[in-house]
């Protein structure tokens, strides 16, 4: 008997409409509302195993080769990721960004949202700990 493989995630799932129409309006509160009781998008440097759930994959993060700082990208939408970062991305929970913001807090020192458009917006580790807690 063959195994059956699990369905392709459909593109509607790699949005977030609340953090999409949040950006729009540039209104941080809404921000990190969206954040704090939905997904985000985020691209990875190796994607997860379908069929292992504790495999989540290995997320991309930026290093600026001229300060060493490093960036958190995420997105309302895979549609919003530039073409020149991974293709890979994930969808990740506000219980998975709070944790992952708390492990690497020492290293990531910004968090982008749409980096590229059409909406973006910045914020430290720390705003979006606050805004997650």
């Amino acid at each position: 008997m063959a195994a059956k493989k699990s369905p392709k995630p459909r593109p509607e799932e790699f949005r977030s409409e609340a953090l999409a129409q949040a950006l729009e309006k540039q209104d941080v509160a809404a921000v990190a509302l969206a954040l704090r009781h939905g997904n985000t998008v985020v691209p990875l440097l190796r994607a997860g195993v379908r069929d292992n759930p504790l495999d989540g994959g290995e997320v991309w993060t930026f290093r600026d080769p001229n300060t060493g700082d490093v960036a958190l990208l995420l997105f309302s939408d895979a549609k919003n990721k530039p073409a020149n970062l991974p293709p890979g991305v994930g969808i990740y929970s506000p219980q998975w960004l709070q944790q992952f913001l708390t492990q690497h807090r020492e290293t990531i020192t910004t968090v982008f949202l749409d980096i590229a458009g059409p909406h973006p917006m910045q914020a430290s580790p720390d705003e979006l700990l606050k805004a997650l807690g």
